[in-house]
This record gives C-alpha cells, structure tokens and sequence, in this order.
C-alpha cells in the first residue's frame, strides 16, 4: 500500500444525529492536524425506523424515547450548539424542531454514492436539518438539497417518488446492525477497528496518529 494511500473510515450514522456530526467533525479536524488523509465512506442506520411520515416535535419526542426534560433538552441543545460553532458547524435549534423520518434521505445519500457525491451528500443533509431545520422527509426538499449540489432535481424527485434505492438501504441497514452496531456515529478504520460515539479530537487523533504507520509500504 502506498503511503499516500487515504486512510478508510466508513462511518454509520443517521443524518438527525447530532453527535454524528459532532464526530465527523472531530474526526475532519484530527485528520488536518494530522495531515493524515481519510477517505470516508457513509453507511444507513435509523434512529427512529419507526417515525411517522409526519415526524415530531422534536422536544416531545426526545421526553417520549428518553425521558428528557424541558431544561435537560435546553441544556443539550446549548452545548451542542456551542461544540459545534467550535467544529465550524451551526446548529440552529428551536422549539418548534421536528424529528423527521429519514429513510428517504438515506435513499438520497445512497443514490449519490452512484454519482460519486455521497459524502457532499450527507454534509449537505447535516446542514439541511440541523441548520436549516428543513423536512428531511419531503421529497422537494430533499431535491433542493441535491440540487444545491449540482445534482439534477429532477432526476432526484423521481428517483425518490419510485423507492427505487429503498431495498439497497435496507440491505446496508440490517448488514451494519447484523454486525453489532446498534448506536451512532459507528465508525470503523481501516475495515478492522470500530470506535463507537463521537470521542473528541483529541482521542481521533491518537487513532490516526496510531493507524498512520500501516498506509506505508
């Protein structure tokens, strides 16, 4: 293998989990410090499989699946909204927020894997709802999104309309699952060492300063 050879991280993770793209995050700043290149690859899981089309107030929801209080939620969502402005990130939240169903967008992300944009993808959608806070369930805004990516709307709301992807996400869901992964960020480098939660900077860069020697020859 060459040294110049990208390290491989495949990272399962949903698109509303904030602490996915706190982990991301993390991990794209270690791997600058670093100057260790990663190629990063994204794979389907659903925090809610079961959410429904119109998806939730996501403080209700959040009281209903953890027993989160009003304050406890308050709290969270300052100091992701404060970790993420030091990421480069915006998390834009309100009290009206919805949990959305995702499986679409996850559809989305898997069809731009074809085009070779799946990682533009999956930021994209990251910014879509968290910043944006826009219905990742709908397919015209998941066709905005694609769009303001270069991909062709059109192409996209059909390919969604028809749940043309939907078997391929299920295929990819239950393999990950199938492999013990039940939480996210699930990250696995190098195809052999799984790091599970978002672990900080810090400890992102000791696995890359770790891994590093073994994309040499």
């Amino acid at each position: 293998m060459s040294a110049f050879t990208p390290l491989r991280v495949d990272i399962v993770s949903d698109v509303v989990c904030p602490w996915c793209v706190i982990g991301y995050h993390q991990l794209a700043h270690a791997a600058n410090a670093t100057v260790v290149a990663i190629d990063v690859h994204w794979h389907p899981f659903e925090l809610n499989p079961n959410m429904v089309q119109e998806g939730e107030n996501l403080r209700e929801h959040l009281a209903a699946k953890y027993g989160t209080t009003p304050e406890g939620s308050r709290k969270a969502r300052a100091r992701l909204t404060e970790m993420g402005a030091a990421l480069g990130f915006t998390f834009n939240y309100a009290d009206d927020m919805r949990m959305v169903n995702t499986f679409r967008a996850h559809q989305l992300i898997d069809w731009a894997e074809d085009q070779g944009r799946a990682h533009d993808m999956k930021l994209a959608l990251f910014a879509a709802f968290f910043t944006q806070r826009e219905d990742l369930n709908n397919v015209d805004v998941l066709a905005d999104v694609a769009a303001s990516i270069g991909l062709d709307r059109d192409t996209v709301g059909a390919m969604l309309e028809s749940g043309e992807r939907a078997e391929s996400v299920r295929k990819k869901e239950r393999f990950w699952t199938s492999r013990g992964v039940t939480g996210v960020p699930a990250m696995i480098f190098n195809h052999q060492h799984l790091v599970t939660g978002a672990q900080g900077e810090e400890t992102y860069t000791n696995i890359l300063n770790q891994l590093q020697p073994a994309q040499a020859v």
